[in-house]
């Protein structure tokens, strides 16, 4: 008897599909000894952003997640393949960090990242992205995110231009 008869009864086993568990994103929340692979995502997909000012070394952002970052946020992380692809760092109602790393990029970590912030925050949720940032900006709005403001980045670190959207599961679209 194969597999897909073990699980489904013998007339129902022609009809099943095999289900690729493995290539499904597992989302949970982060703990502390997860730091160093959070900081190798947040590295990776920050170097792919070639407009970005380079203002901290590795060591400095390694310190900042393992020490400010995680204990101050509600931190999730995507593993796909036993390994972390992607995490979502939540504070306040806010979207603060949504990060994939390149290689990973495409497959829906995203995507289940947002879903999990926004069952966090099920009636708001709020978020910056740079203006530069035109992938991020698109994906934001396929998943029902309308643009607030633009600004002029004085406000943040980098001090590029910002843009601030929002969800809100009340939203007239």
């Amino acid at each position: 008897m194969g597999v897909s008869e073990q699980i489904f009864p013998p007339r129902r086993a022609a009809e099943a599909k095999p289900i690729a568990y493995d290539a499904l994103p597992v989302i949970r929340r982060a703990s502390s000894g997860d730091a160093g692979y959070i900081a190798d995502v947040f590295l990776a997909a920050r170097a792919a952003m070639t407009y970005l000012p380079r203002l901290h070394s590795d060591e400095e952002t390694r310190a900042w997640i393992a020490g400010v970052m995680l204990p101050a946020s509600q931190v999730w992380v995507a593993e796909l393949h036993g390994r972390i692809a992607g995490f979502a760092g939540l504070r306040s109602g806010w979207l603060d960090h949504l990060y994939v790393t390149p290689a990973a990029q495409g497959r829906g970590i995203g995507a289940a990242l947002l879903d999990h912030a926004k069952e966090a925050h099920p009636h708001v949720l709020d978020l910056h992205v740079f203006q530069q940032n035109d992938g991020a900006r698109r994906f934001y709005e396929r998943h029902g995110f309308t643009l607030v403001e633009e600004r002029d980045g004085s406000d943040n670190e980098e001090n590029l231009p910002d843009a601030h959207y929002r969800w809100s599961r009340f939203q007239l679209t």
